[in-house]
């Protein structure tokens, strides 16, 4: 059978990343439970995923320069994949944003007995008060809620700015490159990348002090749960958008790239601006309101 496209041939590297995700993953959930070689079984994951990723990139990337350089069709499918790609992301992350409106504004107002839920609150705790964040749980010798709420005005305001403005050194990035202006290009790259690993530094510099200073913890009620694992996935993220960023810079440096052809920088744009609004959102939601 013919066709008007390549066929990419098989490749195990997607079997490799779920065996690191599942390592991961465990690893995680050993860690929760303060199991033995937790930490190494992330180490391993994590470096499984790495190593999948190098490897899947020089693959997409050697081909791209030779098979589907001038091919539109691939072009298109391409374009197509990333899109549905950044529509799972979204979808993740809408997830957990549910999670966080039913428990703030569905959960905690049957528990405090409000909206006409009075039966229910007296039957179970009745001297919950149901206001987020919670900082005094129903059963304070399994869940202890946080001393204090990470405030929006401190490293968060700053983070969000660091975003915005690495929105901005991408697209400038981007026009330059348009104009096949490469050193340009790289150092409005190299920019973004510095802002990506001050972002990451700043993210943890949080999670120290609200771990000694306000007792966050994942044991730490509703409220911990829901800070860390949205703004945790969220920090991965931006981990892996500043991997892809360095790889690209290296490809602006190489000039791989020309005015036509640089898909793989616009789809790393894509991500990253993705991540931008995301983080916005998280802002407003975890940190502000």
């Amino acid at each position: 059978m013919s066709h008007d496209h390549h066929i990419i041939p098989p490749t195990y590297l997607p079997i490799l990343g779920s065996f690191a995700i599942f390592f991961m993953l465990t690893g995680v959930l050993m860690w929760l439970h303060g199991a033995l070689y937790a930490t190494t079984m992330i180490m391993v994951g994590f470096s499984m995923l790495m190593t999948m990723i190098f490897f899947w990139f020089g693959q997409v990337i050697r081909e791209n320069m030779t098979t589907f350089r001038d091919d539109e069709v691939m072009d298109r499918s391409f374009r197509w994949g990333m899109v549905w790609f950044l529509f799972t992301e979204v979808a993740l992350f809408g997830v957990f944003f549910g999670v966080l409106y039913y428990t703030r504004f569905i959960s905690l107002s049957i528990l405090g007995g409000t909206h006409g839920d009075e039966a229910t609150h007296y039957l179970l705790w009745p001297h919950f008060s149901g206001s987020w964040p919670v900082f005094h749980t129903p059963d304070p010798s399994k869940f202890l809620g946080p001393h204090q709420v990470v405030g929006a005005w401190g490293l968060p305001a700053i983070n969000t700015l660091i975003l915005l403005v690495s929105g901005v050194t991408i697209t400038l990035a981007h026009w330059a490159l348009i104009e096949e202006k490469h050193k340009l290009a790289g150092l409005w790259q190299f920019l973004t990348i510095l802002l990506g690993i001050s972002f990451l530094c700043l993210q943890a510099t949080e999670y120290l002090e609200a771990y000694t200073e306000h007792h966050l913890r994942f044991d730490s009620g509703i409220y911990g749960n829901i800070f860390y694992i949205l703004t945790g996935l969220h920090g991965f993220h931006v981990t892996l958008g500043t991997i892809m960023l360095c790889v690209i810079l290296v490809r602006i440096l190489l000039e791989h790239f020309d005015e036509h052809h640089h898909f793989a920088f616009e789809a790393v744009a894509w991500y990253w601006h993705m991540v931008d609004i995301v983080w916005l959102m998280l802002f407003v939601f975890v940190y502000w309101l």
